[in-house]
């Protein structure tokens, strides 16, 4: 035990978890948003805008499939995280193991899906004749890599419920120097195109899984599963399917309407689409942050939820507002300044359209981090109390205002309208996702109080399964 490298949340100073916590993810978050940027900068420079396009509408297939991959990890990986504050090295063994075997399977039948369907949804989406055998090149590789996907994505799930989000960060640094390496290898050595940069991606993805397994084995015993572990409990694996189903399902959801907005916004053009995409990426990198702090709070959430410490999910929530406030200001003055100069990056000087209609988004929807913010935050706080559903109504909700401010708008606005759809979805879930928290921690407090003022038997435990 003396040798894992575990962080037990459940005490100390709830800011100075989430801060020292939230560093490496942020940090490796931005390694992993930048080699992903680096295909589309090769790409858009070597290949030009239409293989550029074609990368940035193979983007929303690539958030249907692989968020829907990385919901089901991360709804494992908070039962994980639930065990071990509720101090039962056991239950983490056993979470582990059946974590292990739900995503095999799922690995494969989302390899067998999107493989088969990616080119019917490129042109159900519109997808101009120009582009779309770029966007198909890409996508199909990155779906057939799905395995290597969800296999680092779960084993550094699990990682970092035990606390630790440093070491996976140094893996992530190996695996976008991999990256980099193997775009120019593919895209100008073997001149594989637009294919070269997802097999770059994909092999990326499976060195930092290997290493994932490598630090699990030499690190973490209490992650190292034994025969009986790997016992069947239908009873058990619905508790896992119970949460990481509707956390998969919401990224589905929500990238079944960015795929709507992609098919209206593919009827102004490669050019604007180019735009859009290069926006994508740069506001990706932006909110990362953002993203990082909602990971800390999930990982920290399901540690005090499965402590029972309903003060100390008050107290972390707190703090973790403050920060998500300072850096989504921070950012939203970043972009408005610099975003046409971060946009030149993946077209260079002379694509004045291509860097005008990335402006025209990054302008509108910058000034929307803030309720971006606060939505990550609260979504992930909701999933780290065991309250997936909401997070999948706010999916629901979230789609919905996406696919009508997106319609409606750009009939009126044009381009602009169709930039103004994500901003509204933003403020609609979010609102929801804040209302809801409410509610249920003055619910948890009250179980609570109910749970300490009742006699119980001396073996009961206050685990993931009570709640």
């Amino acid at each position: 035990m003396a040798k894992e490298v575990i962080c037990d949340m459940t005490k100390g100073s709830p800011m100075k978890h989430i801060i020292i916590f939230s560093i490496p993810l942020i940090l490796g978050n931005l390694f992993q948003v930048f080699y992903n940027m680096v295909d589309s900068i090769i790409v858009g420079r070597t290949l030009g805008v239409e293989a550029l396009a074609g990368v940035g509408v193979a983007g929303s297939l690539h958030f249907l499939v692989i968020g829907f991959s990385s919901g089901i990890t991360s709804g494992f990986g908070i039962i994980v995280a639930q065990r071990f504050g509720a101090n039962d090295p056991e239950g983490v063994r056993r979470s582990v193991a059946m974590g292990t075997v739900l995503n095999l399977c799922f690995s494969i039948l989302l390899t067998s899906v999107s493989v088969g369907f990616t080119m019917p949804i490129l042109k159900w989406m519109h997808t101009p004749a120009d582009i779309i055998q770029n966007a198909y090149d890409y996508i199909v590789v990155i779906f057939m890599g799905i395995s290597a996907t969800m296999f680092f994505n779960y084993l550094s799930c699990i990682i970092r419920a035990l606390g630790d989000s440093k070491t996976p960060l140094y893996f992530l640094m190996i695996a976008s120097a991999t990256n980099i390496i193997l775009d120019f290898v593919f895209i100008l050595f073997f001149h594989m195109g637009t294919a070269g940069a997802g097999l770059a991606t994909v092999i990326a993805q499976a060195l930092s899984g290997l290493l994932c397994l490598l630090l699990i084995v030499k690190k973490f015993p209490m992650l190292h599963v034994k025969r009986k572990h790997w016992r069947w409990d239908s009873r058990f694996a619905w508790i896992h399917l119970r949460l990481g189903l509707p956390m998969a399902l919401q990224f589905s959801i929500t990238a079944s309407g960015v795929m709507i907005v992609q098919s209206v916004l593919n009827g102004f053009g490669s050019t604007i689409v180019a735009g859009y995409t290069a926006a994508n990426k740069i506001e990706q990198l932006i909110t990362q942050p953002l993203i990082a702090f909602g990971v800390t709070m999930a990982t920290y959430i399901g540690q005090n939820y499965g402590a029972g410490n309903a003060e100390r999910i008050k107290q972390g929530t707190k703090s973790c507002m403050l920060l998500v406030t300072l850096f989504s200001v921070f950012g939203s003055l970043l972009i408005f300044f610099f975003g046409s100069g971060f946009t030149k990056i993946f077209v260079g000087n002379g694509q004045t359209d291509v860097i005008a209609a990335a402006r025209t988004y990054l302008v509108i929807t910058c000034f929307f981090y803030l309720i971006l913010g606060y939505l990550i935050m609260f979504r992930n706080t909701l999933q780290g109390m065991n309250n997936s559903i909401v997070s999948l109504l706010g999916s629901g909700t979230e789609l919905i205002s996406r696919i009508i401010f997106a319609i409606l708008l750009s009939k009126y606005l044009g381009y602009a309208g169709v930039c103004f759809a994500s901003p509204f979805a933003w403020t609609t879930a979010g609102i929801l996702y804040i209302v809801q928290f409410i509610f249920d921690i003055k619910k948890f407090k009250k179980q609570l109080a109910k749970r300490y003022t009742q006699p119980q038997h001396p073996d009961k435990k206050m685990t993931a399964d009570a709640h």
